[in-house]
């Protein structure tokens, strides 16, 4: 990741923005943009049941201000920087500030996070994929991070044993 080594990675929405629009660069739908802020103007589905994120608005004010907020208390009221970079993950899975790609750049920026304290990222192994699609699934019907944290801690390298 370019952005760590150079030492240029910042928890916030430009740098949320380039990587979305590395994650989605074949997938079109204006990469690199919060909902509104293109010209698309629908809210995103979740599979597993319905979960309504905040609604998408031309222009994508309340979102930039959301993420700016959520941002700002995050990295103000939690201390421990694994803990900043799962709680960023789970926000931006949860908020939804893109029409797809949330999970995949809210990765990426959990990961740019951790490696930029010296903390090695966390993978989720192919074969705990539906594991991880269970636990995000969990999460977003009961809006209890528990279980996805304890999950995603178990998938360290530190913890699992790789």
């Amino acid at each position: 990741m370019g952005l760590v080594t150079t030492g240029d990675f910042v928890l916030n929405k430009a740098t949320s923005d380039r990587l979305h629009a590395i994650v989605r660069r074949y997938e079109g739908r204006e990469p690199g943009k919060f909902r509104g802020e293109e010209t698309i103007a629908r809210n995103p589905d979740v599979s597993h049941g319905r979960y309504p994120p905040p609604e998408t608005e031309p222009g994508g004010d309340s979102l930039r201000a959301l993420h700016a907020e959520g941002v700002a208390w995050l990295t103000e009221e939690i201390t421990d920087v694994t803990e900043q970079a799962l709680a960023y993950f789970l926000f931006a899975a949860l908020q939804q500030f893109y029409f797809d790609g949330n999970k995949r750049t809210g990765r990426a920026m959990m990961n740019g996070h951790l490696m930029m304290h010296g903390i090695d990222g966390i993978s989720v192994p192919v074969a705990r994929r539906q594991e991880f699609d269970s636990e995000m699934a969990h999460f977003y019907l009961e809006r209890d991070a528990t279980r996805m944290l304890a999950f995603l801690l178990s998938c360290h390298p530190q913890n699992a044993g790789y």
